[in-house]
């Protein structure tokens, strides 16, 4: 699941299933209620508005990608350069890890303005605890 600011960054990750339970509580927690939330025609999606957003959506199914200020192009783009790039380079991962790769994608797409800032940040983040195990 992902999360894309306009003009701005974007949060995504791995999650257990797609449940309308499962989606909503991932949206409470990462988008500012009343911001305005643009979907594909998912039905997890149904009851967005009645949380407290803005809901609009697109309908792929009707061969829609747009519809006035909604799309949901960003994360589509996201999710197809991070399959290419696991495709090319990993070939497969394991949903063990799968959260790193796609933490570390986030971080390069956030990044990708500025090569300063994503090198800084990086060598100042080894001082940091390393993760561990689970």
């Amino acid at each position: 699941m992902g999360f894309a600011e306009r003009n701005g960054r974007l949060r995504a990750g791995p999650i257990a299933d797609t449940t309308k339970a499962r989606l909503e509580a991932h949206i409470v927690d990462n988008v500012e209620a009343g911001s305005t939330v643009s979907t594909d025609e998912y039905s997890g999606y149904s009851k967005l508005h009645e949380t407290g957003y803005v809901h609009g959506m697109v309908d792929h199914r009707s061969k829609e990608y747009v519809n006035g200020i909604h799309h949901t192009n960003t994360l589509e783009g996201h999710w197809s350069l991070f399959k290419r790039a696991v495709r090319g380079t990993h070939v497969s991962i394991s949903s063990k890890h799968m959260w790193k790769y796609v933490a570390e994608f986030s971080y390069r797409r956030n990044y990708r303005q500025s090569h300063r800032a994503m090198f800084g940040r990086l060598v100042s983040s080894f001082s940091l605890p390393r993760l561990a195990e689970t």
